[in-house]
């Protein structure tokens, strides 16, 4: 059965939102080779509306290199309950809000690789809550943001068990959780 695996960029005060305004800086070699493998080891991307309309934007005018390449090869899935245009970012499938478990049960059963989830939201809370979430990646960067949207809410209850822990020259932390309880 295929793994799915939620991967989160966090600030130490526990904020998600605009990366690319405070993690660039801290990619040193190491985290990205770290990252790219982790990339080749999935064939599939989850993503929520907001998320996958964000990415749409940027990533099928990035490529030239292995990890860009990956991401833009690889089969998107795109959760959303109202009409999305996924013509610039193929290939990609809807998945209607109300069949998300089903859904997703059946991609975890079908055969390939791991399946990436980027990005910490209404997702990656009802799929920890359904016992569908294997593992949450949470890189933590040495930024203090003071405020934002934060990395887990109150519908993010779930058991984890500490799994890993990767630490970068650049100060980057990855800690790796497996999903112990619904």
């Amino acid at each position: 059965m295929r793994r799915i695996i939620a991967s989160t960029y966090t600030t130490v005060d526990g904020f998600i939102d605009n990366p690319h305004e405070w993690s660039l800086a801290y990619n040193d070699p190491a985290a990205m080779r770290y990252a790219l493998d982790l990339t080749l080891g999935a064939d599939a991307l989850i993503l929520g509306r907001i998320t996958y309309e964000g990415m749409a934007q940027a990533w099928p005018n990035m490529g030239g290199n292995p990890y860009a390449d990956h991401v833009n090869a690889m089969h998107k899935y795109v959760v959303a309950s109202q009409p999305v245009d996924t013509s610039a970012w193929n290939p990609t499938t809807v998945i209607a809000g109300a069949e998300l478990l089903t859904a997703v049960k059946a991609l975890k059963e079908d055969d390939g690789s791991d399946i990436l989830i980027w990005g910490n939201g209404r997702l990656t809370d009802a799929l920890a809550t359904a016992g569908l979430l294997d593992e949450y990646k949470i890189w933590t960067y040495p930024v203090l943001k003071g405020g934002g949207e934060p990395l887990f809410r109150a519908e993010s209850r779930t058991g984890l068990q500490h799994f890993d822990t990767t630490t970068f020259e650049s100060g980057v932390v990855v800690s790796t959780y497996r999903v112990t309880a619904a």
